[in-house]
């Protein structure tokens, strides 16, 4: 059965996201969702799941280089606690290297024609569909 999933890029100051699909096993990038002292945007999150419907959540989990945990994985782990109020399921997927691969391939883009600033909101959502593309590479429907 085809499934939606939404992928998040988690950070401290913006969270990429992206939409993905079982069918193509692909992601297209939705944005940024803004992220505070006070926390995640939650009704910008609500309304992307009310119009995307998504049957699961997917979240880059950082680590080190080397895969021992980072810093970082005690916000994310607080930011998939705030996830939980949609009662979707949620998944975890490493997301080593995601926003470096990211601004690369939107450097590639640019050389190649497309127009446009390199902004870190299109860095951290590209990061999103990644994020998104390597899970739905590594599951099977």
């Amino acid at each position: 059965m085809p499934e939606t999933i939404l992928a998040f890029d988690y950070g401290r100051r913006r969270i990429g996201v992206a939409v993905g699909q079982t069918i193509t096993a692909s992601a297209s990038p939705l944005g940024v969702v803004s992220n505070d002292y006070s926390g995640p945007d939650q009704e910008k999150i609500a309304s992307l799941i009310k119009e995307w419907r998504p049957s699961r959540l997917v979240v880059g989990m950082p680590a080190h280089a080397d895969g021992s945990s980072s810093d970082m994985q005690n916000y994310v782990n607080q930011f998939i606690e705030t996830l939980a109020v949609f009662e979707l399921e949620i998944d975890t997927i490493d997301e080593r290297f995601t926003s470096i691969e990211a601004e690369a391939k939107l450097k590639d883009a640019r050389a190649a024609g497309a127009r446009g600033r390199i902004t870190k909101e299109s860095i951290d959502s590209a990061a999103a569909v990644l994020i998104a593309e390597r899970y739905l590479a590594a599951r099977e429907f």
